[in-house]
């Protein structure tokens, strides 16, 4: 599969072309070999550096092989190194004669030198937290964030185990894991010597998970049992059970013990201020993050006023239908609230419950496959299994959220859901989260990059832009109501309503953490107030914005750009416009930042 990346030829454009819609293929043709050998080349050695990444895409085979026994380096002269290596790749990328480049030639270009601009500033201002082409993140590890978190869910689900010798990958890297937890006690000890420490509240919940984990005896573990389970289906394999709990009980545990010490020698340091203002140079810092997660260069303060703007708008439409079922009483954040404790709307907080959950959000994917001829002529298949979050990281975990399906088309999409208390979930939300998590959403926009992998440069896969995925998730939300899907079901299309004032509340609170300096517990109100959603699940994301500050501004921003850019081309098109081909012209990019997204729209007209 890499082999045919590097080089497209006259032939195989040819057979793409008769594949794909006219648009797409199109936008997917990269006419210069040079910039395909550069960004190919860049590609490799960023799958070289994270591993898991390419088991999670499916290329850890061929030449590759070697990658699905390692794991990636978390230390300090890492981090040098990964500056060092973006420094060389923009370098590499700067020499590319860029005369005579097609517009998917200059999308291209353009998307990898914003990522490793924006990875090459951070890196050299901030030297705490992760950063890189991808953005960053403040603190090592959180409730949401750390090995502790991520390599058993990797390892149980991701790892591929089809052979002897995938076992003994499995096991190099529950050592590695062991190897990793260390490198970020390292990188914890170091961040904390410059003030960067997790606010107290945080620092308690992800020691709690730790606890819970570290309380689990070893052969109870989800990576222990995975992989016995994995093994067994493997003929002649013996059953690797002994080795694994020998790593965890050696290894593992005891890696994990330094660094719950670690943080319990800080924790008496961590103090309740929310917001990354309170961190070295936090201003800037915080305008860093906000460029990559909405890869613009709005101010916080603009994105305040933006998100206090939209709120009112949205909850003016959601009073006309609150009015229309004769709830009339009270704010509209008031009335939403007691929809979302009305028992009507609630599954039982069981298993039995939460079953139903999951056959509930499999009904509105199914739903929804039929409408998807109207909304795209890309005929993709889009597999996706519906998940909950596993227990042992459900405290800290996001609500909802999807993992791509892997390039090599072996693993389908996995679309989660915190099931941690089915209160979270009254019926009349899902249907818009199934939209924006599964199709016309994540999973309908990460299949056109799985199943169009051999016409796509490998950096398509490689550099997420937050504001492209998840503002077209949000606008897939209005895609569905614009269908008709809600027609016969207002109070879906009132949780519609709610997701879109949901995420112009998050624009409030997020700058309103880490700009205005507000506290934990009067961003948790405003966002109840405002939005009707329970305080409990509130809570869980007001505290993933504290864990990943600016990354909620991402989907009202993109969601604002492809609405804009989508009335900008109806009216430049007229009776030439369809909704499929606008669509097709956004998904067929796999992802750009979004002035580059801008421009391929204007070319998009211009070729129409």
């Amino acid at each position: 599969m890499l082999d045919r990346r590097q080089l497209l030829n006259t032939a195989a454009l040819g057979s793409m072309a008769a594949m794909l819609p006219a648009w797409a293929a199109r936008a997917l043709t990269t006419g210069n070999a040079q910039l395909a050998g550069v960004l190919q080349s860049i590609a490799d050695q960023m799958l070289v550096a994270s591993p898991e990444t390419a088991t999670i895409i499916g290329l850890d085979t061929g030449k590759l092989a070697a990658l699905a026994g390692k794991v990636s380096d978390l230390s300090p002269a890492a981090a040098a190194k990964n500056l060092a290596d973006l420094k060389a790749f923009k370098a590499q990328l700067s020499a590319v004669d860029r005369k005579g480049f097609s517009g998917a030639d200059t999308a291209q270009y353009e998307m990898t030198m914003f990522a490793l601009d924006l990875g090459i500033h951070g890196g050299d201002k901030f030297d705490f937290g992760y950063t890189g082409a991808n953005g960053g993140t403040p603190y090592v590890v959180s409730q949401q964030n750390g090995a502790y978190q991520n390599m058993p869910e990797f390892l149980s689900s991701y790892q591929r185990v089809e052979a002897k010798g995938d076992i003994d990958n499995y096991l190099a890297r529950m050592e590695g894991f062991a190897t990793q937890l260390d490198q970020e006690t390292a990188r914890i000890q170091a961040d904390a010597g410059k003030g960067v420490i997790l606010p107290d509240f945080m620092m308690s919940n992800a020691l709690g998970q730790m606890a819970g984990f570290r309380a689990t005896p070893a052969a109870s573990q989800r990576m222990v049992t995975a992989l016995a389970a994995h093994a067994a289906k493997i003929s002649g394999a013996a059953d690797p059970s002994a080795q694994a709990v020998s790593i965890t009980n050696s290894k593992i545990y005891p890696a994990l013990d330094r660094q719950i010490a670690a943080l319990k020698a800080i924790q008496p340091k961590a103090n309740s201020n929310a917001g990354v203002w309170k961190l070295p140079d936090g201003e800037a810092y915080y305008n860093w993050l906000l460029k990559g997660s909405t890869t613009t260069s709005m101010s916080a303060d603009e994105i305040h006023k933006t998100g206090l703007q939209q709120t009112a708008e949205l909850q003016a439409g959601m009073d006309k239908v609150l009015r229309a079922q004769g709830l009339t009483q009270g704010s509209v954040g008031a009335r939403m609230s007691a929809l979302t404790a009305d028992p009507k709307f609630l599954f039982p907080n069981t298993d039995a419950g939460r079953a139903q959950v999951i056959a509930f959000i499999q009904a509105r994917i199914n739903d929804v496959r039929p409408l998807m001829p109207k909304l795209s002529n890309l005929k993709l298949n889009a597999d996706v299994v519906v998940k909950r979050v596993p227990e042992d990281i459900q405290d800290g975990a996001g609500l909802g959220y999807m993992n791509f399906a892997s390039l090599d088309g072996k693993r389908p999409a996995i679309y989660y859901v915190n099931l941690k208390d089915t209160a979270y979930w009254p019926s009349f939300t899902l249907a818009s989260l199934t939209a924006h998590e599964a199709l016309p959403g994540h999973a309908w926009q990460g299949a056109f990059i799985a199943e169009n992998q051999d016409k796509l440069p490998l950096i398509s896969s490689l550099l997420g832009f937050n504001a492209f995925v998840e503002g077209w998730a949000l606008y897939a939300e209005q895609l569905v109501d614009e269908a008709g899907m809600y027609k016969t079901e207002p109070f879906w299309q009132l949780g519609y309503l709610q997701a879109l004032n949901f995420r112009a509340v998050r624009l409030v609170v997020d700058t309103g953490l880490h700009a205005k300096r507000w506290t934990r517990d009067q961003a948790v109100e405003y966002m109840v107030a405002n939005t009707g959603r329970n305080k409990a699940a509130v809570t869980s994301e007001i505290d993933r914005y504290c864990a990943s500050p600016g990354q909620a501004c991402g989907y009202k921003i993109g969601h604002n750009e492809i609405v804009r850019l989508r009335a900008k081309a109806q009216t430049a098109l007229g009776p030439k416009f369809t909704l499929q081909g606008f669509n097709d012209a956004v998904v067929s990019t796999g992802g750009v930042p979004l002035d580059v997204l801008a421009k391929v729209i204007d070319r998009y007209i211009a070729a129409v």
